[in-house]
């Protein structure tokens, strides 16, 4: 059996006997569509692999600039799958449980300043309708803060352009609004006006569109970001993450309280919010050991 085939079979399994979330298994789809991609382009058969396949396959997503936090999800969706092929008797073993996830430093999130935002803005072009599409994305995500995952799955319908919201869908099926201004909406107008151009033989509703006309994904969305980083002119560390990391810093900087972050963010918890409060604190800290003329006593 194909591994396309066993894959579908296991997305059916988690959608129906454990009722995973519509979200969650389009992150599941993504991550092992990637992984199939990999075995194909390598001759690699996912029946047979050895443990230095899959080293090579983390390398490989190391070297396409993955964080370790993203490999570790990839990883804990391979073994979820393996875990399913060991389940209805295709393997003896799921191998992936002999592999350890990288090791996820704890730090402050990475966030831009306001000049450097305004200064990434301005390098990214408008010359091409991908152009458009690529700054509208990187626009939405820091003028609302939302998951790329969010944003992938954005409908054209979920969006009010006269109120300037938007209707976003997030974990646990949690719907809530986002809320962008005057620089998004011009984006967004200038987008919808090329946004056809992506079409191929049939309307789709969500709204980035890919290349071949279908849903722009996750890790498309992604791999936009590695391409942006990669610009000579970019000086900093770029994700989607970042640019939510970055939103959730500025509205607090700027005297927005937590749990109003913590709404617009769609944090089931506070305490994940409390992190940018550490940045925002780590910010002053910076400002007053910069400026403050007792500082050489510290």
């Amino acid at each position: 059996m194909k591994i396309e085939e066993v894959m579908q079979k296991f997305l059916e399994y988690i959608e129906k006997e454990l009722n995973y979330t519509k979200m969650t298994i389009i992150d599941y789809q993504e991550d092992l569509e990637l992984f199939a991609k990999y075995l194909n382009n390598n001759n690699l058969n996912y029946l047979n692999l050895t443990k230095d396949n899959i080293i090579d396959y983390l390398k490989y997503l190391d070297e396409k600039k993955y964080s370790n936090k993203s490999i570790s999800r990839f990883l804990s969706s391979l073994r979820h799958f393996y875990t399913y092929l060991v389940e209805i008797k295709l393997l003896k073993e799921n191998i992936f449980k002999r592999i350890r996830n990288p090791k996820i430093e704890k730090k402050l999130p990475n966030y831009l300043n306001i000049v450097e935002i305004e200064d990434l803005l301005k390098v990214l072009k408008e010359d091409t309708k991908e152009d458009i599409r690529n700054k509208c994305l990187v626009e939405l995500l820091y003028s609302t803060g939302i998951r790329v995952s969010e944003a992938s799955n954005i409908k054209l319908e979920d969006i009010d352009m006269q109120n300037m919201t938007i209707r976003v869908l997030g974990k646990g099926r949690k719907e809530r609004i986002a809320y962008f201004g005057d620089s998004l909406k011009e984006l967004l107008e200038k987008y919808l006006k090329v946004r056809s151009e992506f079409l191929k033989k049939s309307e789709i509703d969500y709204l980035f569109i890919n290349s071949i006309g279908g849903k722009l994904s996750r890790n498309s969305m992604e791999n936009i970001f590695i391409k942006i980083s990669q610009m000579q002119e970019i000086k900093h560390k770029l994700s989607p993450h970042t640019l939510r990391h970055t939103y959730a810093t500025h509205l607090l900087n700027n005297g927005a309280d937590l749990r109003s972050v913590q709404e617009l963010l769609g944090h089931e918890n506070l305490n994940t919010t409390e992190i940018y409060t550490h940045v925002s604190n780590e910010r002053l800290r910076e400002e007053y050991l910069k400026y403050h003329p007792d500082k050489n006593r510290q």
